[in-house]
């Protein structure tokens, strides 16, 4: 089955007591049993729900995974995922990545004896250094939060391989329509839901997808026990946005080309981080692991002041200044004070990111309305 027709078809059967053709939302905490034990497969709404197993069964068709778990956000997820390393295991992840990642990292997890290790992964055999008895986990994100650097996926996953790590990607920003990465080595992904699988800004949620069966029956136990599971509501949200993610994530690549080929000539422009540009240092391996190039850009101006920077995204009319990405509309976002504030300022320097780096997340709207409002927002600084 092709994609395109898994976006729509995948997990999702008539309704057998109507024959609905979108999947119902069971809107209950319980399930009544003809006798203690005796039910019809489902208990208690935090362990099951028909709304929620759809949608589980359609995120981990679109990942050719066996196995799907939905959270109630995407912290909720990588939670959920750090839960299975034990005192005394060591990580090591990608040093650009989402501020709330790192967060959790390092102010929640290490006060439990995990330790983490952060390093550019753009040269996936420097992870080999730091490999040891203790490494448990390599976390990656391609493309990166902000900075769009590409990681080898197939690379690290023989190197997880060779020393029986388990190689966790998270695949927000590519979405399975540009990458799977269970097919080129990974273990388990995880997804902020929230953002281009969603896509339409209304729901947050988090996913992990695996084909394992140990580390699936690991998941499914602690999604039970520790409970951060999404409403019924926000899972036919969610399933409503996955029908139409295979024509959005056309649209988002198409936009997003073009505005960063604008960006690029424009003389108030310093640099522009997409990796769809052959100057960009891993393009190649972008070119081979992904469909398209992504809706996502970050650029830097010549006046490199964070003052000057903010005037332009406060003079920004089309694109949006808030949180997240991977709506519809079109967002721009600051990551040293936003999505990445809770990552030290010495720390994010050290990965590259810039107090002045400016994030747009592309949306679907006619790009030569989005390439005038930059236009507009650039003359006026």
């Amino acid at each position: 089955m092709k994609f395109g027709t898994k976006t729509i078809h995948a997990g999702v059967e008539p309704d057998p007591t109507t024959g609905a053709i979108m999947t119902p939302i069971f809107q209950t905490s319980t399930y009544v049993q003809a006798s203690p034990g005796k039910h019809k497969g489902y208990e208690y709404a935090r362990t099951q729900n028909p709304t929620r197993d759809v949608l589980q069964a359609a995120l981990a068709s679109l990942e050719n995974a066996r196995y799907g778990f939905c959270f109630s956000t995407g912290m909720g997820a990588i939670d959920t995922l750090l839960k299975v390393l034990k005192p005394g295991d060591e990580v090591i992840a990608t040093n650009d990545l989402y501020g709330g990642t790192y967060r959790i990292f390092t102010k929640v997890y290490e006060k439990f004896g995990i330790k983490f290790h952060f390093i550019n992964m753009e040269n996936p055999e420097i992870i080999q250094d730091l490999v040891n008895e203790n490494t448990r986990m390599i976390w990656v994100e391609t493309p990166t939060n902000p900075l769009l650097n590409i990681i080898d996926i197939k690379k690290v996953g023989k190197i997880a391989k060779k020393y029986n790590i388990t190689l966790v990607v998270d695949n927000t920003f590519a979405t399975p329509y540009n990458q799977t990465p269970l097919d080129l080595g990974a273990t388990v992904v995880v997804h902020s839901v929230t953002k281009y699988l969603s896509g339409h800004s209304d729901v947050v949620m988090g996913a992990i997808v695996l084909n394992d069966e140990n580390l699936a029956n690991q998941i499914r136990f602690l999604q039970n026990s520790c409970g951060a599971t999404p409403g019924p509501q926000d899972c036919f949200l969610a399933l409503r946005g996955l029908k139409t993610l295979h024509i959005r994530m056309k649209a988002h690549a198409k936009n997003a080309k073009k505005v960063a080929k604008f960006l690029k000539k424009h003389p108030k422009v310093e640099r522009v981080y997409y990796p769809g540009f052959a100057s960009h240092p891993n393009h190649e391996v972008a070119a081979k692991q992904m469909a398209t190039y992504g809706g996502m850009i970050s650029f830097t101006l010549k006046d490199d002041s964070v003052a000057t920077a903010i005037r332009v995204m406060e003079n920004l009319q089309i694109f949006a200044l808030a949180e997240s990405l991977g709506g519809v509309e079109s967002l721009v976002g600051h990551p040293a004070t936003m999505t990445h504030a809770s990552i030290p300022k010495e720390e994010r320097e050290k990965a590259g990111l810039k107090d002045s780096l400016i994030r747009l997340s592309v949306g679907i709207e006619d790009v030569t309305d989005l390439i005038a409002d930059l236009e507009q927002a650039l003359a006026a600084v």
